[in-house]
Parts: C-alpha cells; structure tokens; sequence
C-alpha cells in the first residue's frame, strides 16, 4: 500500500477507520487480530491515543503496509497540533548566525527582548544597518583590498563597540607631526607598568582616539586601526596578553600604521590578530608595522649588539643591566630575547602585568565591568 499525502492533516485514526471499512473488519476483529485490547483500537480511532511504535509494527503486519507510513503519520499529526508563530524561531536563527547575539547582550552592548521584531531592531542600532540582512560596515566606502582584512562577526562587533566609544571622545586635529612628537613623549614611559595609563592622554593630545575593548572569545584581535568619517584616526587594542612588552608592542604597530596612514585612501579596516607570531608571508605594512613596534620596545641596533656580545650566555643579570643601560622595564627587553630566540619561557616573570595601569584613564569595555 502506498503512503497517503492528505490535503489536510488527519489522525491516524481516520485512516485506520477506512483500512476496516475496505476490508470489512469490526475493531473486535482488528483487535483479536493483533492481539491487543479492544479499547486500544477505539482509543486509536478516535484520537485518544497516540501510535507507538509496537502499535505502528502491529498495525504493518494486520494491512500489510510499513511501520513507517503508521509512524508519519502520527508524526504528521502531531506536528499539524503545535502553533507557532510564523518565521519566528528562522528569524531568531538567522540573526544568531549573523552576529555573536549572546556575547552582545551579556557584555550590555544590546539589551535582551523577547520579542524579535524588537532584537532585530537594536541589533541593526548597534551596528548601523537598515535591516539585518545586510553586513555592517564599519567605515563607508570599504573597498577590502586585502581578503585579510575581511571581519568576522565577532571582530566585527568588538570594531563597532570600539567605534561608539571612540565617537564620544573629544580631541583635536590630527597632525602627523604631534603624533611623531606623541612617540617621544611615550618612550619616557617604558621603564615603569603603571606610566602606561599616561598612554590615551598622550595620544589623544595628537588627535588619535584610544580605545580599549576586551577581545570577543574566539576573535583573536590584538588591536585595530580605522578612520572616522572626520579623517581622525582610531586605534582600538584588546589587551588580551596582559604583558609589559606586548601592550607596546601591539600599540607601536597601531601608531605606525596611523602614521603611514595605512587603509585610510581605501577606507579599509586594518585588524591585527597574533601580532609577532608570524614574520613570513605577511602584508608590507604589517611587515612595517612589527618592525616599529619591535624596534619602539628596544631599539634593533642596541638588541643586535647586545646579543652579538652575550650570546649564548644569555643571563638575568646580563638582560637586567641592559633594560637599565637603554632605560626600559626589562620585560621588554624578555619580550624581544623571547622572539629572537624562540624561547617564550625565557625569564618571563620579567614580563609583569600592565592592563589595570592601562585602563586607569583610558575609554575601555571589558573585564567584568561591561560599560552601557
């Protein structure tokens, strides 16, 4: 017997009724027959009663059909009684696909609703787009001409999160000359973590907007650098290595690449994951960027020289009474030994935390205490 596709979506019951009337069965007999109670049939017929799979197998071998057909359609029915409102639950599914939506709401960056005509709404708020359906662009105009540079949904919400806090910020013009003289003024600050905090000031006297925003698990994001559509550069850092040499680090990349005004004609977003973990194969900013990052920490001649004169004999005292002879905190100087020589282990507890000096007079979002 072939499966039945009904119009509409009937008991099992109602099918079981006409298999009797075709083969002129009382449910006495179809109940004699399978050796099932009499109520059984008549709870069947009537819809009282669900078709399991013992009854399914019962009533294959009484009509010669499948369990199977028995089975759909009960599951056919089933599913008719269940009302849902329509779209809903494809709506909710396509806006999770699109964004980190539970990240978002528990940092407070979008507030929760159980309405999703409403989630929808905040959702294209926050990431300034006319309908969910269309990919956010952080600055207009993007011509991606790096297929690096393409975000995922996660670094593209840490990006925006970084916008909206780098919009409030009041700075002056920026010149390339104050950023050069800004650079200066942030290497008196290598020797000692907590000058760290003088950072955003320092960079803000320039027209550059500092932001710190903790990393999206999963995103990878060291830090990033965009101009606002005020031709005003912004630098966002994560800060997810909380180490002396990498806050420097990272954020020398981030200023060279400011003052090479890299991605501003093309209006592209330059985000930098694992910065200093690869050194082939990458883009000659980001080639340019390390260099001036690596070099800001410790100056290449001076770290040339000095492994030139120690190696192998590479000792704490020795890198102790280097950091102090060029005038740096000496986990900076761990920092570059580590690269140079391929030994992350080496004298890292040199390399003392930073981040709660950073974030003392900086705009920031993260670390348990997410801004609204």
């Amino acid at each position: 017997m072939n499966a039945r596709v009904p119009a509409e979506v009937f008991p099992p019951g109602e099918f079981l009724r006409e298999e009797l009337e075709a083969r002129d069965w009382s449910q006495q007999e179809l109940a004699e027959i399978m050796g099932r109670p009499a109520r059984l049939i008549s709870e069947l017929i009537s819809g009282k009663r669900a078709v399991t799979p013992e009854t399914a197998k019962g009533l294959a071998e009484a009509f010669g059909t499948s369990p199977d057909y028995w089975m759909s359609l009960e599951s056919q029915y089933q599913l008719s009684k269940v009302k849902t409102e329509d779209g809903i639950v494809a709506r909710k599914a396509a806006l999770y696909g699109r964004f980190p939506v539970r990240e978002m709401i528990r940092r407070g960056w979008v507030q929760a609703s159980e309405s999703v005509e409403v989630l929808e709404a905040r959702f294209c708020e926050f990431f300034r787009i006319p309908d969910v359906s269309v990919r956010p662009e952080l600055v207009h105009n993007a011509k991606k001409t790096h297929e690096h540079l393409e975000a995922t949904p996660l670094q593209m919400a840490w990006l925006f999160r970084v916008r909206t806090l780098a919009e409030k910020q009041v700075v002056p013009a920026y010149s390339v000359e104050k950023l050069t003289a800004a650079i200066e003024k942030l290497k008196a600050l290598l020797l000692a973590p907590e000058e760290a905090r003088h950072a955003p000031r320092i960079l803000a006297e320039a027209g550059v907007r500092l932001v710190f925003v903790e990393a999206m698990p999963g995103s990878k994001i060291d830090g990033a650098t965009f101009w606002l559509d005020d031709g005003k550069p912004v630098i966002g850092m994560t800060l997810r290595f909380d180490r002396i040499d990498n806050f420097w680090f990272v954020l020398r990349h981030e200023i060279e690449h400011v003052l090479r005004e890299d991605g501003k004609a093309d209006a592209d977003v330059l985000i930098d994951s694992d910065l200093g973990s690869e050194t082939d194969g990458i883009a000659e900013c980001e080639a340019r960027a390390n260099e001036a990052g690596a070099d800001f920490c410790v100056p290449r001649g001076q770290l040339d020289d000095f492994v030139a004169r120690v190696q192998p004999y590479f000792s704490e005292k020795k890198v102790l009474l280097f950091a102090q002879r060029i005038n740096v905190h000496p986990g900076l100087v761990v920092g570059q030994l580590q690269r140079r020589l391929k030994r992350h282990d080496f004298l890292r507890k040199h390399q003392v935390k930073v981040r709660d000096c950073a974030l003392q007079a900086a705009d920031s979002d993260g670390w348990g205490s997410f801004s609204e």
